[in-house]
């Protein structure tokens, strides 16, 4: 299909002045005010077939270069300085739990110390309960003899003694224990 050529509602004028300010700037880039009186006509009316997009094809936008301003050099000194302390505080949390003594299957001497004191608590902790009911017993053994002439009533005594306080015993173990565990 052929198409009828359009008909210019607009005189060459302000077509023409576009064009001349395309042509002024080596890169095709036109001022704003140029572009609005020739899409306006010189009467003022608008509706012409020149369209605005078809001035500003191939056309750039020029943005002016911002300026960078030179670094201060003691603010570059501080910067290096807080990276390197930084990265030092990051090494030493990665590496914390690294211990620079020998390794033998078990895990290190120092874990091996750890255990040792838990072992050697529980140690004390069940030899004083021994000892704590034995000596219960025994006094009251000891003791029931002005009240008991017959041994099997000073046993029987001692037994009963030792017992409550056996049971006494363990319940402050018991607290102990979950105090020491509630602090974990």
């Amino acid at each position: 299909m052929h198409r009828a050529p359009t008909p210019r509602l607009l005189p060459g004028g302000p077509r023409e002045a576009g064009r001349a300010a395309l042509a002024r700037r080596r890169r095709r880039s036109i001022a704003l005010g140029v572009p609005q009186a020739t899409a306006a006509g010189q009467d003022g009316v608008v509706g012409s077939p020149l369209y605005l997009h078809e001035l500003l094809e191939g056309s750039e936008i020029d943005l002016p270069e911002v300026p960078v301003p030179p670094r201060n050099p003691e603010l570059v000194a501080r910067l290096e300085r807080i990276k390197a302390r930084l990265a030092n505080e990051e090494y030493r949390r990665m590496t914390r739990n690294v211990a620079g003594q020998e390794l033998n299957r078990y895990g290190t001497l120092a874990d091996f110390g750890r255990q040792v004191r838990s072992v050697k608590a529980v140690v004390i902790t069940i030899l004083n309960f021994i000892v704590t009911v034995a000596a219960a017993f025994a006094c009251t053994y000891l003791g029931s003899q002005y009240i008991f002439a017959e041994t099997a009533a000073r046993i029987l005594s001692a037994v009963i003694v030792a017992s409550v306080v056996g049971l006494a015993e363990l319940y402050v173990m018991v607290r102990t224990l979950e105090g020491d565990l509630g602090k974990l």
